[in-house]
């Protein structure tokens, strides 16, 4: 048997379960190996390359299933909200609050905030689901003068974005943000479930006033490969917007 037979066996599958609705359960090893007459060793690669492709998603002792991710879009044209990117996406958002507590701004982040170290801001600690899949680990923070009763206003509208929009009346866009891929720390795998292998995509923002410079938020967010493809955006106006004219201290990213 040649030893690509499982790469075969992946191709075709992967080929049906495209035709197949996110969360359509997948046949197990031992089905796959009667049916393409392999072993069981053969059916298990092609099962593992498929997951590699994120085009199934295993759950312990649930089982295997069909996945599909879905694009999350960083451009200075799409605001800020997660929850709003994921809509667009044409998936369900979900947010839940862990905490909420106001703390010295950390020196690691008093550059990117051009505040001091240890001015008042409130941490804001939050999972995101995507279709009810915990997708997301995400750290928060804002100047806590810019929205005094955060906490009070979060459990109104699960959307900092809207917070912000609605009850400050700025316009947040982001004005900063690295992206990167790397298996997270323990924390962060244990709440999001994957195992220690497993790589996630780590999103660094600061988010300005759109009108006149201030930074509203920074923040710092886990999310699960198989549950999204991160898609950055670049346009002109980058380099030829409104705001192009608008004077802006450099941030330093840490």
């Amino acid at each position: 048997m040649s030893a690509t037979r499982y790469l075969e066996i992946a191709e075709r599958l992967s080929a049906e379960l495209a035709e197949c609705a996110r969360g359509t359960r997948v046949a197990s090893e031992a089905e796959i190996a009667r049916r393409f007459g392999v072993g069981r060793a053969a059916a298990r690669a092609a099962v593992q390359e498929l997951e590699r492709r994120f085009v199934v998603r295993r759950t312990q002792g649930s089982g295997t299933f069909v996945n599909r991710r879905i694009d999350y879009v960083i451009s200075r044209s799409v605001p800020p909200s997660w929850s709003a990117t994921i809509a667009a996406a044409g998936a369900t958002p979900r947010a839940l609050v862990k905490s909420v507590r106001t703390i010295p701004l950390p020196a690691h982040l008093a550059d990117r905030f051009e505040r001091p170290a240890g001015s008042p801001v409130h941490e804001v600690v939050r999972e995101f689901y995507i279709d009810d899949l915990l997708a997301s680990w995400v750290h928060e923070w804002i100047p806590v003068d810019e929205v005094p009763h955060l906490d009070l206003a979060l459990h109104a509208v699960d959307s900092v974005d809207q917070v912000l929009r609605q009850t400050v009346r700025v316009r947040p866009m982001r004005a900063w943000c690295r992206v990167s891929i790397d298996v997270p720390p323990t924390e962060v795998l244990r709440v999001l479930r994957m195992e220690s292998s497993q790589p996630a995509w780590l999103v660094e923002s600061v988010s300005r006033d759109e009108a006149i410079g201030d930074v509203l938020m920074c923040s710092r967010t886990w999310t699960r490969a198989d549950a999204v493809r991160v898609v950055v955006e670049l346009d002109e106006r980058a380099a030829t917007g409104a705001d192009a004219g608008t004077p802006r201290r450099a941030i330093t990213p840490q």
